[in-house]
């Protein structure tokens, strides 16, 4: 049986715990488990897209938090094991960066959280700490609106990829 083929085949409370990997916002994750079935992977992204997008900033919001900060490795809910995995992986830019741009990161990522009320969320993949850095100080400039759809913005991304994962965790590492 293919990958997608087993998504839909789930029980409502497993496919939810499967889309909750890629995407910490409850809703999202039984909107995407009542959407079933998906003929493709092509198919179930789009779905996520439009789902994400119909929700409401609370349910942004819930799914910020299940990342971790940039730099760290727990994020402030509890998440599912390979979610950790995947966000390792995904901020592994930050792994070869200087201690100073690693503290300048924490300070901003705390300044952010206190201006925004939430942590900075950016599509990590294939970016150095250096260049999340630089996103992250022009991002601090937003306002609350604009930055709050920005962070939307960059979640779809990293659901979109973890969707990917989930389905082909081979194609993507």
């Amino acid at each position: 049986m293919d990958a997608i083929a087993r998504i839909n085949s789930l029980p409502s409370d497993q496919a939810r715990a499967e889309f909750l990997k890629c995407c910490g916002a409850t809703r999202w994750a039984a909107k995407m488990s009542d959407a079933r079935p998906f003929e493709n992977l092509e198919h179930m992204v789009a779905t996520a897209d439009r789902i994400w997008w119909s929700l409401e900033p609370d349910d942004w919001q819930e799914a910020f938090h299940s990342h971790p900060k940039i730099g760290e490795r727990k994020p402030a809910a509890t998440v599912a094991k390979e979610s950790l995995g995947w966000s390792e992986s995904e901020q592994s830019g930050t792994q070869d960066s200087t201690q100073q741009t690693m503290d300048q990161l924490a300070e901003l990522n705390r300044e952010y959280q206190e201006k925004f009320g939430f942590i900075y969320i950016i599509c990590a993949t294939g970016k150095s700490a250096e260049q999340m850095l630089a996103i992250l100080q022009e991002r601090l400039g937003n306002n609350p609106d604009l930055e709050l759809r920005n962070a939307a913005t960059e979640q779809a991304k990293i659901t979109s990829l973890r969707l990917n994962k989930l389905i082909e965790p081979h194609r993507i590492a």
